[in-house]
């Protein structure tokens, strides 16, 4: 008799990202600057000296403090992972019971709801605007109306750029009494964090990636802050040696360099509002194929449009990887090198599919 999968399992569809190999990578919203020369010989030799068969620090301090340090947080509100997904497979199994309600947004990062399904929770989808902005006081009422045991978003959005100020988020918190998971992976390109508060309410969580602004996509580090009783809960509840030894001492080195890693945040900075720039500029020329672009909070630009099979595939022919959604593109910015030939090529793919549609 052959082995039956049970439902939530039979159902899956393994993660699918693009395949091939592309000249230019713009679909991950990865940072597209490599590191120095000598920051690379300092981790060649930290990592070269370590006791690979030894197990890591089980409560990851040095990487932790370095954290603490960069963005001016109490380190025993830390809590390191194998990147933010662990962190969020964590806090979905752990923190609320098979049959609880989670309160998630449509049109956002596809993981929460993946995980809070994959540990059958119920998970309920708050509406945006039509402008596909939140509506605060009705996301208060939704989890309330739902009785959810916990609501989580990103913020800045991912995928629409967006984001909540932090005089909404305040809002949000006091009116709220259950778990709020605030995923700031995209804050470090905005002004909005609510980090330095996070003090005065003990039912948020918020989650950081070394994965964007950081520059360490490859390594897979991520941290959850929160106040006492919830990190105390949180470390309990993840594996013993849940963040790798090689992870712990690339992120601690590189957290280590204040200066540098501001310097990178700041260029990304600059080279997405140079592609939001000239997206827009394209929009104004093509608005019957770029119906909208909206107005960007992180390192990428998200596009409405129609054509987004056409565009897409018409990207790939030239080379350029982005990511697709139904109705809409993501477009994460690279180099200034990287964002000219993007440009280039949605140019010309967009006097392509004007010339088409004036043929009809």
């Amino acid at each position: 008799m052959q082995y039956q999968l049970n439902q939530k399992l039979a159902d899956l569809v393994p993660y699918d990202p693009i395949q091939g190999t592309y000249q230019i990578r713009l679909d991950a919203n990865e940072s597209y600057i490599s590191l120095p020369g000598e920051l690379r010989r300092q981790i060649g030799e930290a990592v070269a000296a370590l006791p690979l068969n030894r197990y890591p620090d089980p409560l990851s301090q040095k990487v932790n403090e370095a954290f603490a340090a960069y963005y001016g947080l109490n380190p025993d509100c830390i809590t390191s992972g194998n990147g933010s997904d662990e962190l969020i497979s964590i806090i979905t199994s752990c923190f609320l019971e098979s049959g609880d309600t989670i309160v998630t947004m449509e049109h956002d990062f596809s993981m929460y709801a993946f995980y809070s399904s994959l540990y059958e929770l119920k998970v309920e989808v708050c509406p945006k605007r039509q402008d596909l902005t939140i509506d605060v006081d009705r996301l208060i009422a939704f989890c309330k109306e739902t009785h959810a045991k916990a609501v989580v978003f990103s913020n800045p959005c991912n995928p629409t750029s967006l984001g909540l100020g932090r005089t909404e988020i305040r809002r949000l918190l006091n009116a709220l009494d259950c778990l709020v998971i605030l995923d700031e992976a995209y804050m470090d390109f905005w002004d909005q964090s609510m980090l330095p508060e996070l003090s005065a309410y003990d039912n948020c969580i918020i989650l950081k990636t070394c994965s964007k602004a950081l520059g360490l996509a490859g390594i897979r580090l991520g941290f959850a802050v929160a106040g006492k009783t919830i990190t105390r809960a949180l470390r309990a509840a993840k594996s013993p040696y849940n963040t790798d030894m090689i992870a712990q001492t690339i992120g601690t080195i590189l957290l280590q360099q204040p200066d540098y890693l501001r310097a990178c945040t700041a260029q990304i900075t600059e080279r997405a509002k140079q592609l939001y720039q000239g997206i827009t500029q394209l929009q104004s020329k093509y608005p019957n194929i770029l119906e909208q672009v909206y107005d960007s909070r992180t390192n990428f630009v998200y596009v409405r449009t129609s054509y987004d099979a056409q565009l897409y595939q018409m990207l790939l022919d030239a080379s350029i990887a982005i990511r697709r959604f139904r109705g809409f593109l993501r477009i994460c910015t690279g180099s200034s090198e990287e964002n000219a030939a993007l440009l280039e090529a949605l140019t010309q793919s967009l006097q392509t599919l004007s010339a088409k549609e004036e043929s009809l």
